[in-house]
Order: structure tokens, then C-alpha cells, then sequence
């Protein structure tokens, strides 16, 4: 196998090649060997297809931290039927219901996983009702994790926190999602989730970058059902008025609704104030305010 990444330090020649069989890395130019004794991290067997490698493979499946045992813990499952597929007699189907209670109360017996159990729940129900993917699931998970790892969410509640995290995700990863989206689906509060998402920010440290507003861009002409030119010249509009320092202290949210807003009067497809203002969850009077702004510091041609 030829190294790429190596060079000889002979002849700096960058044929350098890995022989697996004797363990060494050697210069195919001059010969010379660079490294003996290489540790071989593979596997010890050889598969020639997908089904030899699945038969082989020892490891099991990756730590989900959406599940409150991370998935590394055994389950009985409820079929009642052995390897053959055979039902078992009914006083093997009692000894193995017994064994399933014990194992469920075994696996939540502190109060750290119950914690887990309900808040891994809810994570799951908010971030599927905000169209997440998994791995933003994953990642949510590991933060909650961390959050009760470090004590944070005493007296709090975990419907609120679990929200917060989400959020911080969110941002975190760049998916536009609003406070008021959150609050919405998970029944919490704006407030007390502001509350909370500042609470784990400082505790856990997290540096979470500033919302650009042109990530609100697509989303909202999607829904005002606008083409690609106005998202691309909303979008320039952005980056003007971030240029000149206009966002500063704005809501992201306010800025791409009224850059959408001013974008489509140039294109001549015009979506009035309110139409805006209901995809965006903001008010007409920030759209208007937003709109005077950009059209009076960027010196825009477009009136309204």
C-alpha cells in the first residue's frame, strides 16, 4: 500500500509503501526502510465479502447516547420463543417475566438514570417535532449529559432544560431554529428556556457563535414560497448591513425577514408586512423598523 502522506528521508521521494506482511515502511525509490516492527491496528482474520466481514466482526453496535445505558446493556426481548422458534412452556414464559421486571428495575435504579429515562424522552419527541436529524439528537444528548454531569440542572425543570439544549445545538450547528419554535413544540415557556440555555452556556462554558441571519433566509422564503433570486439578494443584503455593523443588537430573525421583505419588492413578486411577519414569529412594527434601516444606511432604490 502506497503512503501518500510520508516521505523517504533519503531520497525525499513520496513512493513510499506499507508492507503489512513484514511490518515495515519502506522507500520504493532507494529501498531504504524507513519504519520496522509496524504495529498491524487491523483485524486479525480476512474477509473476501460483506457477509464473511458481518459473520467475523466481533464489535457491537456504536454508543447511542440517546439512550439512557448508551445501548451497552443486555435486553430481554418479549417473544417467548427459543432459537429454533419454538414457544416456550408457560412456566419458562413466567421465569422470563420476572426476569424482565427485575432487569427494567435493575436499569433504573438510581435516580440519575430515571433523570435520563424521562429527559432522553423528551429530547426525543421535541427534536422530532422540530424535523432534527440524528446526529443533532446525538449531539443534544451528550450535552444534556454533561449538563447533569456538572450539576446544572437542579431545581430546574427538565422539559425547560432539555429545550435549552436543543437550542444550544442548534446554534451550535448552525439549524435555524427559533426560541419561539422551541417553546412552542415543547410547551415551555420563551422565557424560562432563555433562561436556562443562558444558565448551561456559562456553566459548560460553551462557545456558542452568533445566529447570521442569512441561515433564516431559506427557511422563510420557502414557506412565502419565493424563488432563488430573492433569497440570493436578501441574502447580499445580509452581508451588506453585517459588513457596515446594522445587526448588531438585532434579532437575526427581524433582519432576514425584512432583507426577504425588501428583496421581493425588487423582484416585483411583493409579500406584504403581515405575510412576512407571520412566517418569521416576529411583529410588523420590527419589519418596518428593520426595513428603514437597511433601505436608509445601505441608500436602497426601493420604496414600499
Amino acid at each position: 500500500m502506497v503512503n501518500l502522506a510520508m516521505s523517504c528521508p533519503e531520497c525525499e521521494s513520496k513512493r513510499v509503501i506499507r508492507d503489512y506482511e513484514k511490518g515495515e515502511i519502506l522507500c520504493s525509490g532507494c529501498g531504504l526502510i524507513i519504519v520496522e516492527n509496524v504495529q498491524d491496528m487491523g483485524p486479525e482474520w480476512r474477509a473476501f465479502d460483506s457477509e464473511q466481514k458481518e459473520k467475523k466482526a466481533r464489535g457491537g453496535a456504536p454508543m447511542k447516547y440517546m439512550r439512557p445505558n448508551k445501548g451497552l446493556s443486555t435486553e430481554i426481548d418479549q417473544y417467548n420463543r427459543d432459537i429454533r422458534g419454538t414457544k416456550i412452556s408457560a412456566k419458562k414464559q413466567a421465569q422470563f417475566y420476572r426476569m424482565r421486571r427485575w432487569h427494567k428495575r435493575v436499569s433504573i435504579a438510581t435516580s440519575l438514570e430515571r433523570n435520563l429515562v424521562i429527559a432522553l424522552s423528551e429530547l426525543d419527541r421535541v427534536a422530532s417535532s422540530l424535523g432534527l436529524p440524528e446526529n443533532l439528537k446525538e449531539s443534544s444528548a451528550l450535552l444534556y449529559r454533561k449538563a447533569v454531569k456538572a450539576e446544572l440542572i437542579r431545581g430546574r425543570k427538565i422539559e425547560s432544560v432539555v429545550s435549552a439544549v436543543i437550542y444550544a445545538t442548534c446554534r451550535l450547528h448552525g439549524i435555524p431554529r427559533t426560541l419561539d419554535e422551541i417553546a412552542r413544540v415543547s410547551g415551555i415557556e420563551k422565557k424560562e428556556i432563555g433562561r436556562s440555555y443562558r444558565f448551561l452556556k456559562a456553566g459548560l462554558q460553551i462557545d456558542v457563535p452568533l445566529t447570521d441571519p442569512a441561515e433564516y433566509v431559506p427557511k422563510f422564503a420557502g414557506a412565502l414560497k419565493l424563488g432563488g433570486n430573492v433569497q440570493e439578494d436578501a441574502v447580499k443584503l445580509i452581508r451588506k448591513a453585517t459588513k457596515q455593523g446594522l445587526i448588531s443588537g438585532r434579532g437575526p430573525t427581524g433582519v432576514a425577514a425584512a432583507s426577504l421583505y425588501i428583496a421581493s419588492a425588487m423582484h416585483g413578486d411583493t409579500k406584504t408586512q403581515r405575510e412576512v411577519a407571520d412566517v418569521a414569529g416576529v411583529t410588523e412594527v420590527t419589519i418596518r423598523n428593520r426595513y428603514r434601516e437597511l433601505k436608509r444606511e445601505l441608500g436602497l432604490k426601493v420604496s414600499l
